[in-house]
């Protein structure tokens, strides 16, 4: 089985289908890009990976464990819910810092809220905050932002605050890191340092699932492709295949529009 099984996902808001049957797999250490026009279905999708959403049915099966099973959707409770999202990791299009905390409180908040509820960790706080710290420090720097960990969100470019808001992703050391749209909200001048980094995080086999615009980057860095269009998938592949050579009529005319533009 691969590392990620996702099978007849639907979801369905009021009288809207979002996604009809949604079927894919992902190997570790690859990238999967996710593409397609705005309405799609490509954010509901990484919502309910995320389980920010519960689909109305289908499966989610990580490392060969079942976390989504359709038939018990409505009865999964919040401890449940909050387990499964520790498997995936997302950065969002607007960041979502907390501006009354540090980059550094942003990165290691959630390790720390966690750490908490360990039997020990009032007999050893001092050192798992340290070494929490310390962790936080250390992607902090592995985004380049090293200097910049007692900086308040507002003290930081949109480029920055992206890099602060995958380290924070990444510090539950999660099985599948996922991206909406994560260059969207930045100008265009801020866009490459943000996809150096996912570039560099793909270079490490980081087991990745890109939603993007940027058409060329999901070609050259993602391991595989995903056109999505009305809440289906329309077309899958090889990156090169699907975007230089699609097959599908409707994902031709998709990135005929992104060839004009």
């Amino acid at each position: 089985m691969a590392f990620l099984e996702v099978k007849n996902i639907k979801k369905q808001f009021e009288n809207t289908q979002v996604l009809k049957d949604i079927s894919f797999s992902l190997e570790e250490g690859t990238a999967l890009a996710i593409i397609g026009s705005s309405g799609s279905g490509k954010t509901t999708l990484l919502r309910c990976l995320n389980f920010l959403e519960t689909p109305d049915s289908g499966t989610i099966t990580v490392k060969d464990k079942l976390l989504l099973d359709g038939s018990q959707n409505s009865t999964m409770s919040d401890a449940v819910l909050r387990k499964n999202r520790l498997h995936f990791g997302m950065v969002f299009q607007s960041f979502n810092l907390f501006p009354q905390y540090t980059a550094l409180e942003n990165v290691t908040l959630a390790e720390k809220l966690l750490a908490k509820e360990s039997p020990d960790f009032k007999a050893n706080k001092k050192a798992i905050l340290e070494e929490i710290d310390a962790h936080g420090m250390s992607l902090l720097k592995k985004m380049g932002l090293e200097e910049r960990a007692s900086h308040y969100p507002h003290q930081l470019s949109g480029g920055q605050q992206q890099r602060v808001a995958i380290a924070r992703a990444l510090a539950l050391k999660p099985d599948i890191l996922c991206f909406d749209e994560p260059t969207s909200a930045l100008d265009p001048e801020l866009t490459g340092e943000v996809l150096k980094v996912i570039r560099g995080l793909a270079e490490q086999r980081t087991t990745m699932i890109i939603v993007t615009h940027e058409m060329a980057f999901a070609r050259d860095v993602a391991d595989q492709v995903i056109f999505m269009d009305d809440g289906y998938i329309i077309e899958q592949g090889d990156p090169k295949e699907v975007i230089d050579n699609p097959k599908e009529e409707r994902t031709r005319q998709f990135l005929s529009r992104y060839a004009q533009g």
